[in-house]
């Protein structure tokens, strides 16, 4: 641990040439700048006032010179306008720069930032000291900003000289897969990177990670480390893992998922501690697992018209619970059409999380215009892809008799037949049997 600086040196080279930056492709980022309405105390309710704000962005410190040649749009507060130094370029990605022109754009928000000591136990350690450094003696402020297509989301922490208008960035935490779906049973990498700054204070002064998860309400944590004294904290989590040597060589604090189950849906924080900074993004993870199909009986008896036959469609092992049931009917001129959802059934919870649900589906010849018979396919749409299974229908006794029909029906003859000459043989062999025994009995 008493090579991270030279580390951090490291990566923040890798980090520059991984995002291709220079001074002159970093974005203008147009963000709102958020806080507390002033007069107002604490409670569950605070009022917030939001302004329009803009922040130029350079690797390189500025000079009187380069910032004499920004224009800042009018209609935006002096106050409000950020030349912010980003040593690593973690805002100068091709997701937060759209072309010009685009009617979509990067969200983005500043918030004034308060720097505290945590009070997690992973991460108490990094402010043992009472003592206020007076290195936080200054303006602070948290950046969060959502690339385009979901394609990165970034929280930044910066620093500026009190009063001043150009900051630095210290910390940044960011994840290039925001939202990750997969499929059951595979294994899940949640990306999380983190950068500090070679040059600032707190960088040699040791970090923890967290992985939160959050749904619905409900949290728990899933890991955390602590890098000052390195160890982990105890979890009730299994399978869950982050790359330690990626950690200290290249800021990666990704999660690993040995195997994905229904129960890991939901969003994933990652947090970055320092010595009083805190940055974090959120990951969103959705398990997606399609249906498996079944139709019943299996395979289909034969309809007789005036007959009415009950189907079922099951499907199960789906997830998320969402699914649309739908019947078709494909005739023997190869054109399909659709018999509706038919009665479908509540859903059931398995004991992995997956869900069954089915359709029933009740096939009148004389009422559906079924003829001689077809295809019945039950289908299954889904957010994980759609999902067919397919039973084959013969219908008997419809108008003329097709090959089939005459098949059927020679099939009977000969299974009567059969049938008839057993018994009368049966019945002569025992009429048989008895006269010659009361022939006998005569003698």
């Amino acid at each position: 641990m008493s090579d991270i600086s030279s580390i951090y040196t490291i990566f923040i080279i890798e980090f520059a040439l991984f995002f291709g930056v220079s001074s002159s492709g970093c974005p203008v980022l147009e963000c709102w700048f958020v806080q507390e309405k002033p007069g107002h105390g604490g409670g569950f309710s605070v009022p917030m006032s939001q302004e329009k704000s803009l922040m130029f962005i350079r690797t390189e410190a500025y000079s009187e010179e380069t910032m004499s040649d920004l224009h800042p749009p009018a209609d935006i507060s002096p106050s409000r306008i950020y030349y912010v130094t980003d040593p690593a370029g973690t805002f100068c990605s091709a997701a937060l720069n759209p072309p010009k022109g685009s009617v979509n754009k990067p969200k983005c928000e500043i918030n004034p930032f308060m720097p505290h000591a945590s009070m997690v136990r992973w991460a108490s350690a990094l402010t043992d000291s009472a003592q206020s450094p007076v290195y936080l003696q200054a303006d602070w402020f948290s950046v969060a900003v959502q690339g385009l297509d979901e394609q990165l989301t970034l929280s930044n922490v910066m620093r500026a000289p009190s009063a001043s208008k150009e900051p630095k960035v210290i910390l940044s935490v960011s994840s290039k897969t925001p939202v990750v779906r997969s499929r059951l049973g595979e294994p899940v990498l949640l990306d999380c990177g983190f950068w500090i700054d070679p040059s600032s204070p707190v960088h040699s002064s040791g970090f923890s990670v967290e992985w939160r998860y959050q749904f619905r309400g409900e949290g728990r944590l899933v890991l955390a480390y602590d890098g000052k004294n390195d160890r982990f904290a105890e979890t009730s989590e299994t399978g869950a893992d982050i790359d330690i040597t990626g950690l200290y060589e290249t800021g990666n604090a990704s999660l690993i998922l040995e195997e994905s189950q229904v129960r890991h849906s939901g969003v994933y924080i990652c947090s970055v501690y320092l010595p009083h900074l805190l940055a974090q993004v959120a990951v969103e993870l959705e398990i997606v697992e399609p249906p498996s199909l079944s139709i019943y009986p299996s395979p289909l008896p034969l309809l007789v018209p005036g007959q009415v036959l009950v189907i079922q469609c099951e499907a199960s092992g789906f997830a998320p619970h969402t699914l649309d049931l739908v019947w078709e009917f494909t005739g023997a001129d190869g054109k399909s059409r659709s018999l509706g959802q038919g009665g479908v059934t509540g859903h059931r919870l398995a004991s992995d999380g997956t869900f069954s649900q089915g359709s029933h589906l009740a096939l009148d010849s004389s009422k559906l215009g079924l003829g001689r018979g077809g295809d019945i396919t039950c289908v299954a749409k889904h957010d994980g892809g759609t999902r067919r299974a397919t039973a084959a229908l013969n219908v008997i006794g419809v108008s003329a008799p097709s090959i089939e029909d005459s098949m059927a029906m020679v099939a009977v003859a000969l299974v009567l037949y059969g049938m008839i000459k057993f018994l009368s043989w049966t019945f002569s062999s025992s009429d048989s049997s008895d006269t010659e025994l009361k022939d006998k009995n005569v003698k």
